[in-house]
Parts: C-alpha cells; sequence; structure tokens
C-alpha cells in the first residue's frame, strides 16, 4: 500500500502509480465540473425563454411529479452502486444486473401508474396524474441505461461521460424551446425531460452495450443485499433530506416556507456546484482502492483538504454578508431569510466534507452501517425541526447545526475506525482553511462595525466581499504557502515517468 507519512520512504513506482491516479482524479472532476457548468448555462438559457412563457402554475404541477420521481429513482440507482463497488461481478452476473434493473424501472412504472390518481387527489391537481404517467417512463430509460452506465463510470470514462451529459443538455433544451413555441404550455416540461432521458440512454447504452440474462438469486444474491442496503439508506437521506421543507410548509405557511427555501437554496450552492461534482467522481477512486487503507486515507485527505479550501470561504462568506446580500439582491421583504442563511452556512460547512463519508463507507463493506445511520437521522431529523417550528424558519435552521453533527459522529467514527486514520491527520487537512476563515471571519466584522457603517449598501457588500477574499487568500500565503504548493502539484500532476519518480514525499502525501 502507499506510505501515508512524511517520513515514510516511497518507491518511484509507487510515485508513478499515485501521480496516475491523481492525474486521473483531477482530470475526472475537471471534464465533470466543465460538463456541469456548461450543461446548465445551456439549461438556464432555455429555461429563461421557457418561464417567460409558462405560467408558474405549470412549473407547479411539473415540480410535484419531479418531486415523487426523484424518491423512486433511488430505487434504480442502488443497482447501479452496486455494479460500481462490487468489482468481482462476472460478466454472467452483470447481465443479470442489467435485467433487475430493468424489471425494476418497469415495476417503477407499474407503481406510478397506480399512485398517479391517489397522488393527484393528494395535491388536489387533476391534471397531475396524466403528467405522473408520462414522467415515469423514465424509469424505463433508467433501467435500460442504469447498468451501461455504471460500466463506464467504475472504468473512470468521465470524459465520455461529461459529452454524453453535455448532449443530453443540448437535447433537452431544444426539445423544450421547440414545444414551447408550439404552444404546449406544460407538456413542455414534461417532453423536455423525457427527451433528454431517452437521449442519454441512447448515448450510454451505444457506447457501452451489454446483454441481458435470466436473473438468478442464488448468483446475484450478495449484489441485490448491497442493493438493498444503498436503496434504503438512499431513500431514508431523501427522506430526512427534505424532511424540514415538510414542516416549514405545514407548520409555518407558505411565506415561512418561501423564506426558509431562499435562505436553504443559498447556503447550499457550495455543496450544490462544487461537492457533488467531487463526491459524484471520487466514489468511482474509492471503489477501486477499496481494499488499498492507505490510498482511502491519503484521497479522503486530498479532497477534505481541497474542499474546504473552496467551499468553507464560501459558506462562511455567505453568513457574514446575509443581511446585506438579502437586502441587496431581494429587498426587505426577504429579511425573514437573513437568520436562517446565517445559521444554514454553517451547517453547509459541514455538509461539504462529510458526503465523502458514505461513499468510503460503502465501498469498504459498511453499506449495512450507512444504511441505519440514514434511517435513524430519519426519525431524529423531522422530529428536531418539528420542535424548531415553534421558533418559526430559524428553528428549524438550528435544528441542522444541532441535530445534524451527531448523524456526522457516527459516520466518521466508522470511517476513521474502518480506515484507521487517525483524527490529527483529518484535523491538519482542515487546518489551512479553518485559520484562513476565522481570520476572515474576524477581519469582515470589525469592517462592518466601523469603517463601512453608513456607507451606500452595494459599496457595502462590495468591500465586505473583497476584503474577506483579500484576507482569506492572504492568510493561506503567509501561514500555508506549502498548501497551497503541494495542492497545485495535484491539480497538475506530471505525466512523464522521469518526473514522476522525482515527486516528493511531501508532495504525494498531502
Amino acid at each position: 500500500m502507499i506510505q501515508t507519512t512524511l517520513t515514510e520512504p516511497i518507491s518511484a513506482a509507487r510515485a508513478r502509480a499515485a501521480g496516475e491516479i491523481d492525474r486521473s482524479l483531477a482530470t475526472g472532476i475537471a471534464w465533470s465540473a466543465a460538463a456541469k457548468w456548461s450543461s446548465q448555462l445551456i439549461s438556464w438559457g432555455s429555461f429563461l425563454v421557457v418561464t417567460h412563457i409558462l405560467a408558474p402554475s405549470d412549473f407547479g404541477l411539473v415540480g410535484m411529479a419531479v418531486l415523487y420521481y426523484g424518491l423512486l429513482q433511488l430505487v434504480t440507482d442502488a443497482f447501479g452502486t452496486a455494479v460500481t463497488t462490487l468489482r468481482d461481478l462476472t460478466d454472467e452476473q452483470l447481465a443479470q444486473m442489467n435485467s433487475v434493473a430493468l424489471i425494476s424501472g418497469g415495476l417503477a412504472w407499474v407503481l406510478s401508474c397506480g399512485v398517479a390518481s391517489p397522488l393527484g387527489h393528494f395535491f388536489k391537481s387533476p391534471r397531475l396524474p396524466l403528467v405522473v404517467v408520462a414522467m415515469s417512463t423514465m424509469f424505463l430509460m433508467s433501467g435500460l441505461r442504469m447498468i451501461p452506465y455504471s460500466l463506464l463510470y467504475r472504468d473512470t470514462r468521465f470524459r465520455l461521460l461529461s459529452i454524453l451529459d453535455a448532449v443530453q443538455a443540448v437535447a433537452q433544451a431544444l426539445t423544450m424551446l421547440v414545444f414551447v413555441w408550439l404552444g404546449f404550455g406544460y407538456w413542455t416540461l414534461v417532453i423536455g425531460n423525457i427527451a433528454g432521458a431517452a437521449t442519454l440512454a441512447v448515448l450510454q447504452i451505444s457506447c457501452r452495450p451489454h446483454r441481458f440474462a435470466r436473473p438468478r438469486l442464488s448468483s446475484i444474491r450478495n449484489a441485490l443485499t448491497f442493493s438493498r442496503h444503498i436503496m434504503v439508506g438512499s431513500c431514508s437521506w431523501y427522506g430526512y433530506s427534505n424532511a424540514d421543507f415538510l414542516v416549514a410548509g405545514r407548520v409555518l405557511g407558505q411565506t415561512a416556507l418561501g423564506a426558509y427555501t431562499l435562505a436553504w437554496t443559498l447556503a447550499t450552492l457550495p455543496l450544490e456546484k462544487v461537492t457533488a461534482i467531487v463526491t459524484n467522481v471520487s466514489f468511482a477512486y474509492f471503489s477501486a482502492a477499496q481494499k488499498d487503507l492507505a490510498l482511502l486515507r491519503r484521497h479522503l485527505r486530498i479532497l477534505t483538504e481541497g474542499l474546504s479550501l473552496v467551499t468553507f470561504p464560501a459558506t462562511i462568506g455567505l453568513a457574514l454578508v446575509a443581511s446585506d446580500l438579502i437586502h441587496l439582491l431581494f429587498g426587505a421583504k426577504w429579511d425573514g431569510a437573513i437568520i436562517p442563511l446565517e445559521i444554514l452556512a454553517f451547517y453547509a460547512s459541514l455538509r461539504c466534507i462529510t458526503t465523502l463519508l458514505p461513499s468510503i463507507l460503502n465501498v469498504t463493506g459498511e453499506s449495512r452501517f450507512v444504511m441505519w445511520v440514514m434511517q435513524g437521522a430519519l426519525v431524529l431529523m423531522p422530529m428536531v425541526f418539528y420542535v424548531g417550528s415553534r421558533w418559526g424558519p430559524t428553528g428549524i435552521a438550528y435544528g441542522w447545526v444541532i441535530a445534524y453533527p451527531a448523524v456526522a459522529a457516527c459516520l466518521y467514527w466508522r470511517t476513521f475506525r474502518k480506515i484507521e486514520m487517525p483524527l490529527g491527520d483529518y484535523l491538519q487537512a482542515l487546518r489551512p482553511a479553518l485559520t484562513g476563515c476565522v481570520t476572515m471571519t474576524a477581519i469582515v466584522e470589525v469592517l462592518k462595525r466601523t469603517l463601512i457603517v453608513g456607507l451606500p449598501l452595494p459599496v457595502r457588500l462590495a468591500l465586505e466581499v473583497l476584503s474577506g477574499s483579500a484576507i482569506y487568500v492572504l492568510t493561506l500565503t503567509l501561514f500555508h504557502i506549502d498548501r497551497l504548493f503541494s495542492f497545485w502539484k495535484f491539480l497538475r500532476v506530471p505525466r512523464q515517468a522521469n518526473r514522476l519518480e522525482s515527486v516528493t514525499e511531501q508532495s504525494l502525501n498531502l
């Protein structure tokens, strides 16, 4: 296994291997990020056109169906996770899992047809059932493409996957533009989503086709057990992650829910735009290294340090400028979102780095433990949110800060024990970002209370952002320049073998 301390020797061969893995990981993240952000630019462009033509009620109608679809989609995703993680599956077993994924997609579509009418009655929307049935055809497409996609993902074909995602985004955007121009109303959104899913399924199956085989329980029992753990854990996560919105809407009403939703959306932007990409790519590498504890420890340190350096200043910075930001961008009528935003920003800081832990636990045989932790959170979090709702959106936001650390502590304890990682090594990876954020917070708070008091709001916000950013970068430069250089080396790992031989222990062991 790769040595992980600065005092342990590391061979030139291991340096080559580590360098190649680093380069592949960094490249995968870069391709995924480029595809994600470019796809969003395309989607946002068509979205702006569509929003000017359709009514808010059209988006609300489709949004109800998407909420249901997102929950049931976790079922078929679980089989793909099993294929990615269980790397000793034979070709015959993969063919059987391909059939299982397709069958699960078909069953999900049948279930959707059965619950469509009850969902329409629940949401008091007579148009919803047909929308649910139509959008549920995407379960069939998901079942068809899940194993081909998982094989591409397992082989770390992130460049190809990124290109396919971009093609999907273009197809979906063009479809929506055509159908909104033809006057299809809310069906524009439905058809656009279906067209995007169909395009992606065809492309992924074409790039990595795999045969089907009759499933035999005795042959794929372990894979199905693992899939069940992932499925239950994912559904539990989906439940507790949305419980705050359910409590806010049910107990506090639409106005409070609107303020809380705005605060949540802003606070979790770094989580959605950065952490999700890193977590998605890193799982493939964690899976490949599931028996190499040293490599798992090393990549957990590298990714944790990188995520904290990028996301901590963003989330903590949002908390520092929450009041001025809300007033400038949204107006005084959104004052109710200020304190929840400040609180949720601190929760987002922790969430940004803990999302890596379930991935490591799942690939190291701890999927059952993750499932139980998620189920415990599903019981704990809604109760805390309900109690916190007595104090409005602020109380619900405090629920995350108070209760989620208990969930995270369970994941940390099991992860450190499983991969034999000392707590001190992990905290060392967080030290640069924490030092920079503490200094940034102190300086910005002093500025807010002294020098910039009374300045126009746009000027004040600009000075807060610029001064905070400058202080953060300056602190890292003065006290952690070695860590910045080490991280830069990771991002530009040299390809030439002779240069890889000269990589030092310090640059390899972030």
